[in-house]
């Protein structure tokens, strides 16, 4: 994981034409749930593109990120108005962070770098109790059928038949069976999910494509602004439809915890 967010540039993904779409999405379902004075955490902030705008909007923001390099960035964004703190920690265990504290908790990484089930409860079980009863989860997945799409099948850039052959994807449903750290990305289905969540007292508010789905992909980068524009239109009605969530990299579920 080190390795990889030391060469992946983490800190502007989210300024392409692509990533913005992920950004503006996720802000838009935010916004909708921010009260005034509400406390936030963001429990696998990266480089802090998230705490830092909410912080720079008003709001007390807690950070944990486990990976020294991005807390280097984090630290280097932070601006002087601020009122937010980073920590060095894990998803997994957030006992640093008392019960029922925050108003809005996002998980908006750690369960696409955790590799089976009993993990991803952990990191929900720990983001539901540092929540307040009645306080907003956003838990952010990748989701298996666009990575197939289009890395599998569109760009190959990595064989299908290779992949089904060492027993990652099953070869009659192409559901994904197993991922190992190396892989770095977890990928999942939205049966996958609801089952997880099955076991929780929280209500879904939302469950929606955080960005484009697949099939427009880099097409994003060659719209005129007003196209694009048009393009986020036509995204903001449609990112709560079912297909729209499984046909995109990230998908957001967004619950309310009882």
């Amino acid at each position: 994981m080190e390795d990889y967010y030391k060469n992946f540039d983490e800190d502007n993904r989210l300024s392409s034409r692509s990533g913005s779409v992920e950004y503006r999405t996720t802000m838009r379902y935010i916004e909708r749930y921010l009260m005034p004075r509400a406390r936030v955490i963001e429990i696998g902030a990266a480089t802090g593109r998230y705490s830092h705008a909410l912080a720079q909007m008003g709001y007390v923001v807690d950070a944990v990120e486990l990976l020294e390099h991005n807390i280097e960035l984090f630290k280097k964004n932070t601006q002087p108005n601020e009122t937010v703190t980073i920590t060095q920690g894990n998803a997994l265990d957030l006992s640093d962070f008392p019960d029922c504290t925050y108003d809005i908790t996002l998980l908006l990484g750690p369960l696409y770098h955790l590799y089976n089930d009993a993990d991803k409860h952990k990191a929900i079980s720990e983001a539901i109790r540092v929540t307040k009863p009645g306080g907003i989860v956003f838990a952010a997945w990748v989701m298996s059928d666009a990575l197939l799409l289009e890395g599998g099948f569109r760009q190959q850039r990595w064989s299908v038949g290779r992949v089904i052959e060492q027993g990652y994807i099953d070869g009659e449903t192409f559901a994904n069976i197993l991922t190992e750290p190396r892989h770095i990305i977890d990928v999942v289905r939205k049966e996958q999910i609801d089952s997880i969540m099955s076991e929780y007292s929280v209500t879904r508010l939302h469950f929606i494509s955080a960005e484009c789905c697949w099939l427009v992909g880099d097409a994003l980068e060659n719209m005129d602004e007003e196209l694009f524009e048009l393009y986020m239109k036509y995204h903001f009605a449609t990112c709560e439809r079912a297909a729209m969530a499984e046909l995109s990299y990230h998908a957001i579920d967004i619950f309310k915890k009882g």
